[in-house]
């Protein structure tokens, strides 16, 4: 079992940057597949950034050059640096982690964009 806890979302302006973090429970943190999906209202939840055990990482193309996802294997945690955020980037934030057929969810935090 593996616990998420998502943090780091809040208000910011158009051009604005956050950071979210996502601290993990358990020991085999580092074994697992980690990434950060977004829930707009009345959208689907979509993938936003992923980062594998070996540290590869994919972005959606909306994100490219805008956000970076790291982890650090030693805190158990995984970050989502955000920068030049949009009001389109406005979403509830989900981390997640994979490892074979497991996954599991944080319960998300919020961000809005908004002058």
């Amino acid at each position: 079992q593996v616990q998420l806890v998502e943090s780091g979302g809040g208000l910011v302006q158009p051009g604005g940057s956050l950071r979210l973090s996502c601290a993990a429970s358990g020991s085999i943190f580092r074994l697992y597949a980690m990434g950060w999906y977004r829930q707009a209202p009345g959208k689907q939840r979509e993938l936003v950034a992923a980062i594998t055990s070996g540290g590869s990482t994919n972005y959606a193309d909306s994100v490219k050059g805008r956000f970076t996802i790291s982890r650090d294997n030693a805190k158990n945690t995984v970050y989502l640096q955000m920068n030049s955020l949009q009001p389109d980037d406005t979403a509830v934030y989900y981390c997640n982690a994979g490892l074979s057929s497991l996954t599991y969810w944080g319960k998300g935090t919020l961000v809005t964009v908004s002058s």
